[in-house]
């Protein structure tokens, strides 16, 4: 059997060390697994300035794909990361195997993060952008995130990073609408998940929709649930 091409995208605040446990299981399962950290945000932190935006971000995780000349990709993107994989894929769909999202965004063209967000969500955002001039946005509490474990948070915390304000600013170039193919939806359910609205997207577009009983940091808290989702789309996007 082939062996089957990752690249994980993380979402705002995080960087490529989020994914180390699922990596873990995707590898034992034969696959390849890239983890890049988007410009300004993990290990990546020290490289932020003002200009650093969702395109920033697109262009990050297409350079990985193509320097590293990666085709048939399971892109997966989680929570804000569903803006810069949509973008990705759109650009570069013959790389593209199967897009997956996980309780994140799914934009149409010219949508900005900031207005997809439930609006009391986007007044906290935007507060924390003026009080940061415009640069970044602080990192919201991981309990917020539906996350109830103590040592999760006590674990997560100190490791998020303030996120680029601009990404949440800039309309993406490129949507739904603009994808040859469709992919999966994965929505955690286990939380007041305010992504319901793209997985309705999701499945009026005729994507695969399924739910998770899980917290919005399923990537760290059940990464054997999440690790099992994957493997089903890749038996899925070799169906099709």
């Amino acid at each position: 059997m082939d062996q089957e091409t990752y690249v994980l995208v993380h979402g705002a605040w995080h960087g490529a060390w989020c994914w180390r446990p699922l990596e873990r299981l995707l590898v034992a399962a034969g696959a390849r697994v890239f983890t890049p950290t988007l410009t300004g945000l993990g290990d990546r932190a020290h490289l932020l300035t003002p200009a650093v935006g969702l395109d920033t971000h697109i262009a990050d995780v297409r350079a990985v794909i193509e320097t590293e000349d990666l085709d048939d990709v399971i892109l997966v993107g989680h929570s804000y990361a569903g803006m810069v994989v949509t973008g990705v894929a759109a650009e570069i769909p013959d790389r593209i195997k199967r897009l997956v999202i996980v309780d994140g965004f799914l934009p149409e063209r010219g949508e900005a993060a900031i207005a997809l967000l439930p609006e009391h969500a986007a007044a906290h955002y935007l507060e924390s952008a003026r009080e940061n001039d415009g640069l970044v946005i602080d990192p919201r509490p991981v309990a917020n995130l539906g996350v109830t474990d103590q040592r999760v948070i006590d674990e997560l915390t100190p490791r998020l990073t303030p996120q680029p304000a601009k990404t949440y600013m800039d309309s993406i170039g490129h949507g739904l609408a603009d994808l040859p193919f469709t992919g999966d939806y994965l929505l955690c359910s286990g939380w007041r998940t305010p992504f319901t609205p793209f997985a309705g997207r999701a499945a009026a577009a005729g994507w695969n929709v399924s739910e998770l009983d899980a917290d919005h940091e399923v990537l760290v808290t059940d990464p054997e649930l999440l690790a099992r989702h994957l493997l089903r789309s890749v038996a899925l996007a070799s169906a099709d």
